[in-house]
């Protein structure tokens, strides 16, 4: 199990400097949807193991869509006081089974680039829907504020190669279906600004880049997810693209850190980007760095027309996370850095052979 991992919670010891205001929420409840996710279990970790360190108390309701999908992430962590589990499917989102909490991070929704090709409907809809129904028990159930997890592709595709910052936008064209998850995360963030002028429900958003780390699961298809385990079991890294896109790659611990402090720290009804402004690399470059340190060969292949469909059209997708910075953010982790603890850590708790 990951949390057995001595590098990995050496990680998390890592950034918990980064967040003083932990303090603040000892004893208070936090539920998090997507809790099962890259991203969702990375930050379930992180409030984990400051309990374990400073006795906080803080109890965390772990959403997931069944008991066995928490129970695969989790194990034997189920049995603690301080994580509980809770059914959430945020294509049908039924809130009516919710404990009373303090603080919502909503981290779900689908995100793999073949899921949203397969399904664009379902993704854009329960991006939406999942939304609504969490702002509404935000209101309902006076939780102080809920924190809704966006993406960098609301960004849209620009023609100036700077990252962009939270006021910079591109173009998303309305009528290609793999921008359903684009504009269902953008039409969320408006429902979230729209909730707090008309209804005064507090709540802040947050745009990751592109995360990864040893939280990635092998169904994960994403490139940044994909080609570590591919690694570690020995496989070529095969790259369907020149590389040239350049991308704001983030550990997956440092996206935890970051969003602890936006609900903590960030103003109400404002985004921040998540970007370590070390780790904005090409494809081509993450891909080096991957088969530098595990030894496998790189190879390119020729993508279908399936495959072509599922691709991020954005070129140039990296993010300006000064506004971040300013509310005392630090990324722990550049680039090599944390490819090389990915692998190490993945071979740490899947050993092959």
């Amino acid at each position: 199990m990951l949390y057995n991992s001595k590098k990995w919670l050496s990680d998390i010891d890592m950034v918990l400097p980064v967040l003083p205001e932990l303090k603040t929420i000892c004893g208070h409840s936090i539920l998090i949807t997507g809790s099962t996710g890259l991203i969702g279990s990375a930050v379930v970790h992180l409030l984990l193991r400051y309990n374990d360190l400073n006795d906080a108390g803080i109890c965390v309701f772990a959403c997931g869509r069944t008991i066995d999908s928490l129970a695969e992430r989790f194990g034997k962590l189920l049995d603690r006081d301080d994580l509980n589990p809770v059914l959430f499917d945020s294509s049908k989102p039924d809130t009516s089974g919710f404990p009373k909490v303090d603080y919502i991070i909503h981290a779900a929704s689908p995100a793999s680039p073949d899921l949203i090709v397969r399904n664009p409907v379902e993704t854009m809809v329960s991006n939406f829907s999942a939304t609504k129904a969490l702002l509404d028990y935000t209101g309902k159930q006076g939780v102080k504020r809920l924190l809704f997890v966006s993406s960098s592709e609301v960004y849209g595709t620009k023609d100036q190669d700077q990252p962009s910052s939270e006021t910079q936008y591109g173009y998303l064209d309305p009528l290609r279906s793999r921008n359903a998850y684009s504009i269902g995360k953008l039409a969320s963030e408006t429902l979230c600004i729209s909730y707090r002028e008309e209804y005064q429900i507090d709540s802040v958003i947050a745009r990751p880049g592109h995360i990864y780390g040893p939280t990635a699961t092998r169904k994960d298809i994403r490139v940044s997810s994909a080609w570590p385990f591919e690694a570690v079991s020995g496989n070529h890294i095969v790259m369907k693209s020149t590389g040239s896109s350049i991308r704001s790659y983030c550990y997956c611990l440092d996206c935890a850190s970051a969003l602890m402090k936006i609900l903590l720290c960030g103003e109400s009804a404002c985004a921040y980007n998540i970007s370590n402004a070390s780790s904005i690399i090409s494809i081509a470059d993450l891909a080096k760095m991957i088969t530098d340190y595990s030894g496998v060969d790189l190879i390119s292949d020729i993508p279908c027309e399936q495959e072509k469909k599922a691709f991020n059209p954005m070129m140039n997708s990296s993010l300006n996370s000064s506004r971040l910075e300013e509310l005392g953010w630090k990324g722990m982790f550049d680039a090599k850095t944390g490819i090389r603890h990915t692998i190490d850590i993945l071979r740490e708790v899947n050993p092959i052979g």
